[in-house]
């Protein structure tokens, strides 16, 4: 015989969050409140979030470009602080690929 339990919410929740379309009139939304500045077309920003893909997912496309442009650039010629930058920039894209490749096997 199983012990008494009680399910009070769904194993698992999920919920999409798009701070581009809550109105507010002032006050705090909750413990954590985003800023996303002000734009002239938010109604652009919102069909480009919905077509296109989320701000995570164009800027991992624009660092996959860059690791390619950067694989492909002589840098011996770059100051040192400059070097750092990218070798920094590399070691972060590398992780962001280990995040990834352990989420998709989870």
């Amino acid at each position: 015989m199983e012990p008494f339990s009680v399910a009070l919410a769904p194993e698992r929740l999920w919920q999409a969050i798009n701070p581009l379309t809550w109105t507010q009139s002032g006050g705090q939304v909750g413990l954590i409140n985003i800023a996303l500045g002000q734009t002239a077309r938010p109604d652009i920003e919102r069909t480009v979030l919905n077509e296109v893909g989320s701000y995570g997912r164009q800027i991992g496309r624009i660092g996959d470009a860059l690791e390619v442009l950067i694989r492909h650039f002589e840098t011996r010629d770059l100051p040192q602080a400059e070097r750092d930058a990218l070798t920094i920039l590399m070691g972060q894209l590398a992780e962001v690929r280990k995040v990834k490749a352990r989420e998709r096997e989870g």
